[in-house]
C-alpha cells in the first residue's frame, strides 16, 4: 500500500495540469494529506517487516538491462517516507495564498514530493537514480521562477551540483553494476565486490549523494538555494531535499561497499565535526535570517553524516532519526522566516526586525519560532534531543575526541539560535525608537483584532502586519505536533529504525 504515496502524488500532479487556478491549492492539500495518510497506516500496520527490505512491488522494466520497476520498504525508509508526508502537508498548508500561477507552483512542488518518495521506496539502483535525478528539475523552476533574493543564481547554483553529483553517482553505479551484474540492491548487498574497487568507488558514491546532504565543504549551494527558494521550497529542501543525499548514502555507498566504508570512516567522520562548527561559526555572523537557518542546516546535517560514520546501530540509528528531526524543525524554521515574518514584514535583516516589536505584533510566530528553536538546540523534550543525543553515544563509542569537538559546535549552535530569536522578536531596541507607535500598535490589536496591525520600524516605515492565518497555524502545529511526539517518545521511530539498521551489511 506504500507504493500508492508515490501514484498518488503523481497524479495530483497531473491533474493541477488540467483542472482550474481555484483548485489549486486545494489539489495539493488532499494529495500531500492523501499520501500522508498512506504512510501513516502503514507506519503502525503490523503486518509489514520493517526489519529487512522487503519488496512491496516488482514489475519488469528493461529485462535485457536488468532493470525493474522494483520497490521495498524497512523501517528507514519508512520514517522518511512519513516525514516527507508530513513536510509536504505544511508546504502547501504554508503556501496557500499563493495565486499567480498557482498550478505550476503546486505541479512542480508535488513533483519534488513524488520523486522524494520514490527514492526511499526504490529498491532496484537505476530506479532510485531516476527519482533522485527527477527531483532536480522541479527544483529548479521552483527557485527560479517563484524565489526572491538572487533566485536565478541560486537555482543554477543548486542545479549544478545536483548534476555534478548526480555524474559521481552514476560512475559508482556503473562501477556496481558492472561487477555485480545486477541493479537489485538486494541482490548487490549479498555480492561481495573486490577491494579494489571498493576503494574507489565507495569514496565516488558516497560523496556524489554526500553532496545533496551538505558534506562540507561542497555545502555552499545549500545556503544559497534556501535563501533565494520560496517558503515552501525551503522547507521541502530542508524537509525532504537534503535527506535524499544521506539516506542514498546509507542505503547504496555504505550498504554495497561495505570495506570501502571502513577505509574511509574516519575521514566523513573529519568532514562531519568540521561542518557541524564550521557552519554554525558562519551562522553566528549572518545578519539575513534565512541565511542564519540555511547555515544551521548544515551543520545539523552535519550530524547525520558523523551519525553515519560511526558505524555501529547506536549512532547510524541515531542519524536516521536526526534526518526525521531536521526535516520536521528545519521546515519549521523556514515556515517562520520566510512565510510569518518576511511575508508581512518584507525584509529578513536581523538589525531591521529588531526595532519591530514582533513578539507582540505576531505573538504566534514569536510561540512557534521559540518552539522551533528550543527544538533545533536540542532541549529536551523534542526531538533534536532524542536524536543527537543517541548520535553522540554512538559517536563516544567509535570516536571519543568528535564528541569533545562536536560539543563546542552545539555551543554555537545555541549561540546563533538564541541571537536570532532574541534580535527577531524579543529585541528592546524597537521600543526606544518609536513608543507612541507601539503602543498605539498594541492598543489597536486589543480592541480591534481583525485589522492587521500597524508598526513602525527603526526606519520609520510604516509595516502592516497582517494576522497568521488558519493555514499558517494549522501547518506550523502539525509540525510543532510531530517534533514533540518523536522527542518525549522516541522508541516510536527507534522501535521501527533499529532492526533495519542492524540488517544493515557493514555492521556485520
Amino acid at each position: 500500500m506504500i507504493a500508492w504515496t508515490i501514484y498518488i502524488t503523481f497524479a495530483g500532479a497531473i491533474v493541477l495540469l488540467v483542472l482550474p487556478r481555484v483548485f489549486a491549492r486545494w489539489i495539493a492539500l488532499v494529495t500531500a494529506t492523501a499520501g500522508f495518510a498512506v504512510s501513516l497506516a502503514t507506519f503502525f500496520c503490523d503486518d509489514v517487516d520493517l526489519a529487512h527490505f522487503t519488496t512491496i512491488a516488482r514489475v519488469p522494466w528493461i529485462p535485457a538491462l536488468g532493470m525493474n520497476y522494483h520497490l521495498a520498504l524497512d523501517g528507514i525508509s519508512l520514517t522518511l517516507v512519513l516525514v516527507t508526508g508530513i513536510a509536504a502537508i505544511s508546504a502547501v498548508l504554508f503556501s496557500w495564498d499563493v495565486i499567480d500561477r498557482a498550478n505550476e507552483f503546486f505541479f512542480w512542488l508535488l513533483l519534488v514530493v513524488g520523486g522524494s518518495y520514490g527514492v526511499f521506496l526504490s529498491a532496484d539502483l537505476f530506479l532510485l537514480f531516476l527519482f533522485y535525478e527527477l527531483v532536480i528539475v522541479p527544483k529548479y523552476f521552483l527557485i527560479a521562477i517563484f524565489g526572491s533574493t538572487n533566485k536565478e543564481y541560486g537555482a543554477m547554483k543548486l542545479t549544478l551540483y545536483s548534476f555534478f553529483d548526480g555524474a559521481l553517482v552514476f560512475l559508482g553505479i556503473i562501477a556496481a553494476y558492472a561487477s555485480g551484474g545486477s541493479l537489485d540492491l538486494n541482490e548487490l548487498a549479498q555480492f561481495q565486490f573486490a577491494p579494489q574497487l571498493q576503494s574507489w568507488a565507495f569514496p565516488v558514491l558516497f560523496l556524489g549523494f554526500a553532496v545533496l546532504a551538505g558534506i562540507w565543504p561542497l555545502h555552499t549551494w545549500a545556503p544559497t538555494g534556501h535563501v533565494a527558494a520560496p517558503t515552501a521550497g525551503s522547507m521541502l529542501l530542508a524537509g525532504i531535499v537534503m535527506k535524499l543525499g544521506a539516506y542514498a548514502s546509507l542505503r547504496v555507498a555504505m550498504n554495497l561497499f561495505p570495506q570501502g566504508f571502513q577505509m574511509w570512516r574516519t575521514w566523513i567522520a573529519v568532514l562531519a565535526v568540521i561542518g557541524i562548527v564550521y557552519a554554525a561559526a558562519v551562522a553566528l555572523r549572518q545578519r539575513d535570517l534565512k541565511f542564519v537557518i540555511g547555515y544551521s542546516s548544515v551543520s545539523h546535517m552535519g550530524f547525520v553524516l558523523l551519525g553515519l560514520a560511526t558505524a555501529n546501530v547506536f549512532g547510524v540509528s541515531g542519524a536516521v532519526l536526526q534526518m526525521f528531526s531536521h526535516g520536521v524543525i528545519g521546515a519549521l524554521l523556514f515556515a517562520v522566516a520566510g512565510r510569518m515574518i518576511y511575508r508581512r514584514t518584507h525584509t529578513r535583516e536581523l538589525d531591521a526586525l529588531a526595532g519591530m516589536n514582533l513578539s507582540r505584533a505576531l505573538p504566534f510566530a514569536a510561540f512557534t519560532f521559540v518552539v522551533a528553536s528550543a527544538a533545533s538546540m536540542g532541549i529536551p523534550g523534542f526531538s533534536g534531543f532524542a536524536a543527537e543525543i543517541t548520535i553522540l553515544i554512538g559517536a563516544w563509542k567509535s570516536y571519543p575526541l568528535a564528541v569533545w569537538i562536536t560539543g563546542a559546535g552545539m555551543v554555537l549552535v545555541a549561540a546563533f539560535t538564541l541571537r536570532a530569536l532574541k534580535r527577531t522578536f524579543f529585541d528592546v531596541d524597537g521600543e526606544s525608537a518609536a513608543p507612541s507607535n507601539a503602543s498605539a500598535a498594541r492598543t489597536d490589536v486589543k480592541q480591534m483584532p481583525a485589522p492587521p496591525a500597524q508598526i513602525t520600524s527603526g526606519a520609520e516605515r510604516s509595516i502592516h502586519l497582517e494576522p497568521i492565518t488558519i493555514p499558517e497555524k494549522l501547518g506550523a502545529g502539525l509540525l510543532m505536533f510531530a517534533t514533540l511526539a518523536v522527542g518525549l517518545y522516541p522508541k516510536l521511530l527507534l522501535d521501527r529504525i533499529q532492526p533495519a539498521v542492524e540488517a544493515m551489511r557493514f555492521l556485520k
